[in-house]
């Protein structure tokens, strides 16, 4: 699956990224806590969450996490998007909840990490 793939199935918002959006990605991790995060398997992944602050980009950097996906209609403030721009993650945006976007993405065929 592509992240495009991933924007279809969710209806996303591209916020940052537009010229990535051919990556494969192999796994997704639905978290708010970035101590989560942490403890999930790198593996070219999207993150789906409701945190906007710059430790989640941060924490994608450390984690091989190419793209982060922000639920409910949250959304990034300017440094992270500069922040994520710099790092080359792809940021998006939807409306839907953490439970649905999941769950649409495994439907969809992506999985979650070894664990």
């Amino acid at each position: 699956m592509t992240i495009a793939d991933v924007q279809d199935v969710l209806k996303c918002r591209i916020i940052c990224g537009e010229e990535y959006l051919d990556r494969e990605v192999h796994s997704a991790c639905g978290a708010d806590m970035m101590s989560d995060v942490l403890a999930f398997v790198k593996d070219q992944a999207v993150l789906l969450t409701g945190l906007c602050n710059p430790q989640v980009i941060r924490t994608a950097e450390m984690m091989d996490i190419i793209c982060i996906i922000f639920i409910r209609g949250k959304k990034p403030d300017e440094d992270m998007i500069n922040l994520a721009k710099e790092r080359g993650i792809v940021l998006m945006a939807t409306g839907h909840r953490m439970f649905s976007a999941c769950g649409m993405l495994y439907s969809s065929g992506l999985r979650g990490g070894a664990s």
